[in-house]
């Protein structure tokens, strides 16, 4: 039975392949901070890594073009004054990334649209409530602007980010420390595993937990949970006698996993990567040479085993593209970007077909970058499932993307409003969300930065004309 379901499997020949040396990114010096955490995040115009940065921490943010050996002084995004541990990069907006680090705060960054020219120190929100290190980050699938945090001081909190106020604190739900924390596909429910050996599923909005389940995995070592799209939940975790395992759910009845699968004994952390549109689990063990990967279907044994990626370098981290930055025309159905000591190297998983048309089986339409709702709508109880878009003809980004951060100083403002004007299109949204007593409060404080900045700059256009005349003479 095992057989005959993966041999019908359209998934069973996938295939994984690194890409040649010169598509790699060279001499990255990979943060050696001690966190289960990827480290690296990706999405369809950027890869976002955490480096080593003495006094503070830091990241890369690269273009994906920008291959090949990466410059010592190539400028990183160094607002933070303690490690970073975590990145995540906003689904509805490509050039905004969230940060978490040990100097307990949260900082979320906007990134010019080529890349950085200069080191990025003004984040455009910071923010703050967490009294310990902040370990997870996590964007909401559907809604704009919100953003989860969960740190070592065993609490959850639900950010706005457009008006940089912590909406929901999950306190005394955790006894233990945090090691993993999932939404599921349209953001109503979180599932979060804990150092307590507990799985936990929560409805962030009305403080309660919904579900929970005691060692779920045996072992002491820290387990992984994360949300289907049929809404069942995969974890990974250890035996009592430290073997891997995963295992497969049904949050209305936890009292034994449908399916618990034991792997190999191990030690490194299992990263569950997911893929809702092909119900595919790829798992990265922290410290393993390899990627395996999974089929999760409602046929038994349920969660089947398609192959495994090899290679001779153990992994530090791995970012995992979203659907929408793949390349269809090669069936490539996701791709990984595996850290090492020194290096960053994508892997790109494929599945073999003689056919050079658009397979539709293997693609259906998947997650874009729209938000279904706005951060306010989310708050008080609205649930949506993601826009979808097609791949059929490639995933474009859009060229006039909204600002979707509300920022706090002078010059992030300047940018806003310059957005704003320049690559409005009728019938687009307003570019923060705000709420909308303080529009006009925030506009006249916006037009009054933009005189001040005008005024500034007409005067430095006085000084430079002077300092060039000043050398004129002296050339003479």
């Amino acid at each position: 039975m095992f057989r005959r379901v993966v041999r019908q499997s359209k998934f069973r020949h996938v295939f994984g392949q690194a890409v040649k040396n010169d598509q790699c990114y060279d001499d990255i010096r990979v943060s050696r901070v001690t966190w289960d955490s990827s480290f690296c995040a990706v999405n369809p115009k950027f890869v976002a890594i955490i480096i080593e940065a003495s006094g503070g921490g830091a990241f890369l943010v690269l273009p994906l073009h920008k291959t090949g050996r990466i410059d010592k002084s190539y400028p990183t995004v160094c607002g933070h004054t303690g490690p970073v541990l975590d990145i995540d990069w906003c689904p509805h907006n490509d050039q905004v990334i969230a940060s978490g680090s040990e100097d307990c705060t949260v900082m979320v960054w906007q990134i010019p649209e080529n890349g950085l020219a200069l080191p990025l120190s003004e984040p455009a929100v910071v923010l703050e409530g967490h009294s310990k290190r902040v370990g997870i980050v996590s964007w909401h699938p559907t809604a704009r602007n919100v953003l989860l945090s969960a740190g070592c001081d065993n609490l959850i909190i639900v950010w706005n980010v457009g008006t940089g106020e912590a909406m929901i604190n999950l306190e005394d739900m955790h006894q233990d420390m945090i090691y993993s924390v999932c939404w599921n596909r349209n953001g109503s429910l979180i599932c979060t595993t804990s150092k307590d050996k507990k799985i936990r599923v929560i409805d962030p909005r009305n403080e309660k937990i919904t579900v929970e389940k005691d060692k779920a995995h045996e072992g002491a070592r820290p387990m992984r949970a994360i949300f289907l799209s049929d809404g069942n939940i995969f974890t990974t975790g250890f035996s009592r006698m430290s073997e891997r395992q995963v295992a497969l759910w049904n949050p209305q009845n936890m009292d034994e996993p449908i399916a618990l699968h034991e792997l190999d004994s191990s030690n490194g952390v299992l990263l569950p990567f997911y893929d809702p549109d092909t119900n595919v689990v790829y798992l990265c063990g922290k410290g393993d040479s390899s990627i395996r990967y999974f089929e999760v279907t409602e046929e038994t044994p349920y969660v089947h085993f398609l192959n495994t990626y090899s290679s001779k370098e153990p992994q530090r981290g791995m970012g995992y593209m979203p659907k929408r930055g793949l390349d269809v025309n090669k069936c490539e159905i996701s791709r990984f970007y595996k850290l090492q000591e020194r290096k960053c190297e994508p892997i790109i998983m494929t599945v073999p077909r003689k056919s050079d048309l658009f397979q539709d089986d293997l693609y259906p339409d998947t997650a874009g970058p729209d938000a279904a709702l706005e951060a306010e709508d989310w708050f008080e109880g609205k649930n949506a499932d993601p826009i979808l878009i097609s791949l059929k003809h490639g995933y474009i980004p859009g060229k006039n993307r909204d600002l979707k951060v509300v920022k706090k100083n002078f010059l992030d403002n300047k940018l806003a409003v310059k957005k704003k004007t320049e690559n409005s299109v009728p019938g687009s949204k307003p570019a923060a969300a705000t709420p909308s007593i303080q529009n006009e409060a925030k506009l006249d404080e916006i037009l009054k930065e933009i005189r001040t900045l005008k005024d500034l700059i007409g005067s430095q256009d006085k000084r430079i004309a002077k300092l060039e005349d000043q050398m004129a003479k002296i050339a003479i």
